[in-house]
């Protein structure tokens, strides 16, 4: 059995992987609200990540970070703030919990962190320039931390297309935009959580224990194909 520690598992992609976790392995969930279950193998902490201090764990063997933000405008409506906001939910509030348990983790049995960054990182789309730009963010970190911990602790980041979530709601609001989504993606889909979850699960695995500084695409062909 495993020690997770996993920063915003209560929704979206994160309790997809939360509830995959919980099957064999013990969880810490990190988040200001709980998840909506109780199980044995769950321990819960109420934080808010960037503002409250994270709570002391002894034994870890895998972080993974799961908040991000979906602030889509037209560059003459994105404030400074809100490129500082997206930076800050993406990469502070990992930056931060790598600094934290990282000594921890350093000890823990084949240790690895994942992260999250976006098809939009790579593939250029309007009005994504304030969550690209923190998304690049997270992917120039998992390289240089690849290299800095390459003994030791893995590091890997998802990016996935868009994921059936609470935060894309807006976006898959009806059956339209739906049918839309899955036209634009040369596989015709997009992702549910679960996906996600499963490629989490491999990428904190033995069978993952060659593979550090990678960046994964799951995009349904969206970056990778032109069609």
């Amino acid at each position: 059995m495993k020690n997770i520690v996993i920063i915003g598992g209560s929704k979206g992609i994160g309790s997809a992987i939360l509830l995959q976790q919980l099957e064999t392995n013990l969880v810490y969930n990190i988040s200001r609200n709980a998840p909506d279950l109780t199980h044995p193998n769950l321990k819960h902490f109420s934080v808010d990540v960037l503002q409250d201090s994270l709570p002391e764990i002894e034994t870890i063997d895998t972080l993974i970070y799961c908040p991000g933000s979906i602030n889509l405008k037209p560059i003459g409506s994105l404030s400074a703030d809100d490129f500082r906001n997206d930076f800050e939910i993406n990469v502070i509030g990992a930056v931060k919990a790598i600094q934290k348990y990282l000594p921890v983790l350093k000890k823990g049995t084949n240790p690895s962190i994942v992260l999250f960054s976006t098809v939009a990182a790579k593939l250029g789309m309007p009005f994504h320039a304030s969550i690209a730009t923190a998304k690049a963010g997270i992917e120039g970190l998992v390289k240089s931390l690849g290299a800095e911990l390459a003994s030791v602790v893995r590091i890997n980041a998802i990016a996935p297309t868009i994921t059936e979530t609470s935060l894309s709601a807006g976006i898959l609001r009806n059956d339209r935009m739906k049918e839309n989504m899955v036209e634009r993606h040369p596989m015709k889909g997009y992702l549910k959580p679960e996906e996600v979850a499963n490629m989490a699960n491999f990428l904190i695995s033995e069978n993952a224990k060659s593979i550090s500084g990678q960046i994964f695409e799951m995009d349904y062909g969206i970056v990778t194909f032109k069609i």
